[in-house]
């Protein structure tokens, strides 16, 4: 089914994902992981109660008994999986999609995600067979829980200090207000709320922070009020995009080198891992903070598989994506504790955003640059071929190669023939000169 993507479970309602498909989802998925429970949460979709009702019936004619979050984000989803010593759980959401979409994000124990390689095309096969066998004839048994008190003591473990500050919030109408109301009244904060109600028709913009339109407002509210910095929240509320006190967006790769320094000094000499995409000035500033510095391959559940299997303390991708090693043990993306690891930096630098990022922008990025090609591993080989006696070629995800003053990645798209590049070199004149380059070779080798 075209529904079941690399990470999730994502379609159009109802003409890809409806109720009959969510109750077989939610056998399946029980049937899988095959734990005594599972916890269950939703974002604020106009079908998000059906197809969570649907769901949650399904896990129930397995036997599996079931935790009801309620109106969550999805950080919260993975805190409550480890708390309740959940077997696993389902996020029912569809991220920063626009309105007619909804899924479901899945994970095991200690929030660990299912994806294509590690479950998710198991349970495609098993919604099948489900059709034609009967329920339990123990059924589950449904709890519902509330664990915003609790998650709010999770998310600030992350950081120590807590200055006064001025900020802008947008949380898209999505599920980042959930958790935050609660997280604020901890956090010594004057705050310029926007769009804090959930509302899954997303009436104001696309919750997708990525995009530069929708910093639009942040950035406005930002300079009008005064504020310190802003940050933006995707619908789930697992990814955000910070903008300093100018109103200017920080890529997330140099968020990633802002807060790890501050992670290292509470775990010193610690391994954090930064996407491929990311400047080099990320693992400059890890070394230069006496940690130890790595690639991992673009996705969270790359992600947090080699967080689990190295032992890494920290970890930041490009989309947004900002990575903790929990005080529990538990390994998870949360753009709630991000904001507090950055009132954490601040605190103790004491020094405007800007002026800590700033030094960061040391190299000239091409952003990523799409295109749409026949054969998206023929242009891959071919164009290794081409840069086989560079220092460094890695075909960890897709190509990277590393040059001295330049780098480029081209990575295939999950669901598409389309070709990803991002490319960074020293200076400006070079970065545009081989990013000229390299998209005329794609395309190419790519009509």
């Amino acid at each position: 089914m075209a529904l079941f993507k690399a990470y999730d479970v994502r379609g159009v309602v109802p003409e890809e994902l409806d109720t009959d498909l969510a109750y077989l989802i939610g056998r399946a998925t029980a049937a899988f992981i095959g734990a005594e429970s599972l916890a269950v949460g939703r974002d604020a979709r106009a079908h998000s109660p059906e197809l969570t009702e649907a769901l949650i019936r399904g896990i129930n004619d397995e036997g599996v008994n079931v935790y009801d979050l309620g109106l969550v984000a999805t950080p919260m989803l993975y805190y409550a999986v480890g708390e309740l010593s959940a077997g696993g759980g389902v996020m029912v959401t569809a991220s920063h999609n626009p309105a007619e979409y909804n899924g479901f994000k899945i994970c095991r124990e200690q929030a660990i995600p299912i994806g294509e390689d590690s479950g998710l095309r198991e349970i495609e096969a098993l919604c099948s067979q489900r059709k034609s066998q009967k329920p339990s004839e123990k059924p589950g048994t449904i709890e519902r829980r509330d664990i915003k008190e609790g998650y709010v003591g999770h998310a600030l473990s992350v950081g120590g200090q807590q200055a006064r500050f001025k900020v802008a919030m947008d949380c898209g109408n999505g599920m980042a207000g959930v958790g935050l109301e609660p997280l604020l009244k901890h956090l010594d904060l004057e705050v310029e709320r926007l769009y804090f109600e959930p509302d899954g028709t997303f009436p104001n913009h696309e919750a997708d922070p990525l995009k530069l339109e929708n910093l639009a407002d942040v950035s406005a509210a930002v300079k009008r009020i005064g504020a310190d910095f802003g940050v933006a929240f995707d619908g789930d509320g697992d990814r955000a995009v910070f903008v300093d006190e100018n109103g200017r967006p920080i890529a997330s790769d140099l968020m990633t080198a802002v807060m790890a320094r501050r992670q290292l000094v509470h775990r010193p000499g610690g391994l954090v891992l930064y996407d491929l995409r990311s400047s080099r000035a990320v693992a400059e500033e890890v070394e230069k903070a006496g940690g130890v510095a790595d690639l991992c391959r673009v996705g969270h559940s790359f992600v947090k598989a080699q967080m689990r299997e190295t032992g890494a303390i920290f970890a930041g991708e490009l989309s947004g994506h900002t990575y903790f090693r929990f005080e529990n043990g538990l390994v998870a993306d949360d753009a709630l504790a991000a904001l507090v690891a950055l009132i954490d930096v601040l605190s103790i630098e004491q020094k405007p955003l800007s002026k800590i990022v700033d030094p960061l922008r040391r190299y000239f990025a091409s952003g990523e640059i799409n295109r749409r090609v026949k054969d998206t591993m023929a242009v891959i080989d071919a164009v290794e071929a081409e840069h086989k006696e560079a220092p460094v070629v890695s075909r960890l995800d897709g190509l990277l190669v590393r040059y001295d003053d330049w780098w480029f990645n081209l990575r295939p798209s999950n669901t598409e023939p389309v070709l990803r590049l991002n490319l960074e070199a020293d200076t400006e004149d070079k970065m545009v000169a081989e990013r000229d380059r390299m998209l005329a070779k794609v395309e190419l080798l790519g009509s």
